[in-house]
């Protein structure tokens, strides 16, 4: 493997989003780790986040009239999230674009879903540092639009995922919230394997999920717990 890779042309990402920078200087830094250089992508990332979120909750409440505030914030979450920027992650190819240390790309780094996606949001700063909000929003909903025009997506984007659904189910009984630990991360660093429990004190109920990140481990033991309570209530019903 070579971990001295060249990446690929400021250019050829350019062609890939839409968009060509003014200063070349500010979409480097985007696609620059922390474990490159000292002058990296964080800040840039920060401020990629809030764009995408303005122009991905504008761009859902125009989708329909419809739409109340609990289903906008939970599609724009869901839309927003690690797992959404990596499908554009992956339709552009940004890992190929990205400066990485030696260390980050013998473990990787490059194809590193939590790297990608903040890679994708720096370089949406990137844009509206240099051409603007406007200009940044067309490259967002370009990027978007397979995502947003999907026919699964009021499906798949717009329905409650497991913890919020355990949450509420618990909460109409009246009985206190889950509560959520990480037992153990396995794996080696790239390739970490997060093993969470979630436990119902008042149903006496303790079930374990896992997944490659916190968040989605404690979704997979919610899963598991809401339909061991599911199982309680029948039997007691």
């Amino acid at each position: 493997m070579d971990f001295h890779r060249k990446v690929l042309s400021v250019e050829e990402l350019e062609a890939r989003i839409g968009y060509v920078f003014e200063n070349k200087s500010i979409v480097k830094r985007a696609l620059t780790h922390r474990s490159f250089a000292a002058d990296h992508n964080e800040r840039l990332e920060f401020l990629g986040d809030s764009v995408l979120n303005c122009v991905i909750g504008y761009a859902l409440f125009l989708r329909d009239k419809h739409f109340t505030e609990g289903v906008l914030s939970r599609a724009r979450a869901n839309l927003v999230c690690e797992k959404a920027l990596n499908e554009i992650a992956r339709e552009i190819d940004i890992g190929a674009f990205i400066y990485l240390g030696d260390g980050e790309l013998k473990t990787g780094g490059a194809a590193r879903p939590s790297i990608l996606a903040d890679a994708c949001e720096a370089v949406f700063g990137a844009v509206f540092l240099d051409g603007g909000f406007e200009k940044a929003q067309e490259v967002i909903l370009r990027l978007y639009e397979p995502i947003l025009t999907s026919a699964a997506m009021a499906h798949e984007r717009l329905d409650k995922d497991a913890k919020t659904k355990l949450q509420e189910y618990l909460q109409g009984l009246r009985y206190p919230l889950p509560e959520y630990k990480v037992i153990r991360v396995s794996g080696p660093s790239h390739k970490q394997v997060f093993h969470c429990a979630c436990t119902i004190a008042k149903l006496q109920i303790v079930e374990y999920g896992q997944g490659q990140s916190r968040r989605a481990g404690e979704q997979d033991a919610a899963e598991k717990a809401l339909r061991r309570a599911l199982e309680v209530a029948a039997q007691h019903s």
